[in-house]
């Protein structure tokens, strides 16, 4: 009765203490790995042809996910970080290996986590006084117009929440020129776009908006140009009511202005749904647009958060700087992960759009922007006024044409149009 009542002890609390160990294991492998991959979709590495930014981006990604890692609890304390690269029987092992050309092609991270010192209980009785578990996990950033000349097919497309109301067209403001994506499927045409910032004096590479005043309601409307949007609009395409709004928000009175310093948590497909240019009557949405903005980004009085980009393309991850004004306590001044001054806008096919633009107009992309640049306001008076100087931190093209992305859309983070997901078996 005894060794039946002490197997029975056995199977009952060290086997639940087994499992959920290994439950807090397997949490810690997915939190690190999903991390790691959310530094490189921030960095710029799955849209530029830079091999140093993959490596410096690499680099950066393995640290903060062995971080997450041993910042998890397994068992009743937390594991150890170990070496790099790993050695056998450490508690935590990171690796990003090479995928396609310089890390460009959908990178991934895996982690491995383990603790071989697990306490039993009652299992001592038939001398096992230690167990071993262990997990895994794969997450990815995920940027469809990666895949393109790489072998890997056209994949999926990304759907993105938190998109603003901009529709810009498919044109290159850098000296480059050209497309920014390859209309029909989704490659990127220009890399230099990467890192890539607006000049403060010069009018033409400020972001602002196409028709005069923000009044889109004339006929027929003006053709596309590089780093003009059209309002896009709120009834329609970006809807519903908004939510997330700064501690601004009050001064935010209409749908647009509010769709800009907001979260629309409706997500943006590429070619579902299609989106509408905003033809009302408005001749505020280039102020709106500016004031909102300045809302969103904490720098109506200067005090934004900054972006350092080390050369053109890249040498290093973006790194974003919280202003004087950030809202989170203790962040000025800091480095952080992510910012409300980075912000995702759809491009549409204009490559074949002359006089007047067709509405409703075809997505075929997303770009990642750092507004205000500088962390100071975008100006509402003088020269260059509503205008938003800007930082390309990310691009992803899915393309509307054979080999284009197609399928079930992934649902991506606002913050950047690079899907973060986890690809490891459960």
């Amino acid at each position: 009765m005894l060794f039946v009542i002490g197997a029975m002890a056995a199977l009952s609390i060290d086997e639940v203490t087994l499992y959920t160990a290994r439950s807090e294991a397997q949490l810690a492998a997915d939190a690190a790995a999903l991390a790691g991959a959310r530094v490189l979709a921030n960095s710029g590495m799955t849209s530029a042809s830079s091999s140093a930014v993959g490596d410096n981006a690499v680099s950066l990604a393995l640290a903060v996910a062995t971080q997450v890692a041993a910042s998890s609890m397994v068992g009743g304390r937390n594991l150890n970080p170990g070496a790099s690269p790993c050695v056998a029987g450490q508690e935590i092992c990171v690796n990003i290996p090479e995928t396609g050309v310089d890390f460009v092609a959908n990178p991934q991270v895996i982690v491995q986590v383990q603790r071989a010192d697990l306490p039993t209980f009652f299992a001592r009785i038939w001398g096992t006084t230690k167990v071993k578990v262990a997990a895994s996990a794969t997450a990815e950033a995920y940027n469809p117009s990666s895949l393109q000349g790489t072998g890997g097919g056209p994949g999926v497309p990304v759907a993105p929440m938190c998109v603003k109301p901009w529709l810009l067209p498919n044109i290159s403001p850098t000296t480059v020129g050209g497309p920014i994506f390859t209309a029909v499927t989704g490659a990127i045409a220009d890399t230099t776009l990467i890192g890539w910032s607006s000049t403060a004096t010069n009018n033409a590479t400020l972001l602002s908006v196409r028709c005069p005043g923000g009044n889109c309601s004339t006929t027929p409307l003006p053709s596309p140009a590089a780093w003009k949007y059209f309002p896009g609009d709120t009834t329609l395409t970006f809807t519903p009511a908004p939510q997330a709004f700064p501690t601004c928000a009050p001064a935010l009175a209409t749908a647009y202005e509010q769709s800009v310093g907001g979260c629309i948590q409706t997500p943006i497909a590429c070619n579902n749904p299609t989106a509408y240019i905003a033809t009302t009557d408005n001749f505020n949405q280039d102020r709106e647009t500016a004031e909102a903005v300045n809302c969103m980004t904490h720098a109506t009085t200067g005090g934004g958060d900054t972006v350092t980009v080390a050369a053109v393309p890249p040498t290093e991850p973006f790194e974003f700087v919280a202003g004087a004004d950030n809202p989170i306590p203790g962040a000025s001044g800091n480095d952080v992960m992510v910012s409300d001054s980075l912000v995702t806008v759809p491009v549409f096919d204009s490559g074949t759009v002359t006089n007047p633009t067709p509405n409703p107009v075809q997505v075929i992309g997303f770009v990642q922007l750092f507004l205000n640049p500088t962390g100071a306001a975008t100006r509402l008076f003088g020269p260059n006024r509503d205008r938003i100087p800007t930082t390309v931190i990310n691009i992803v093209g899915c393309g509307d044409g054979l080999g284009a992305a197609s399928g079930q859309p992934i649902l991506g983070n606002g913050a950047s149009p690079v899907a973060v997901r986890l690809v490891s078996p459960p």
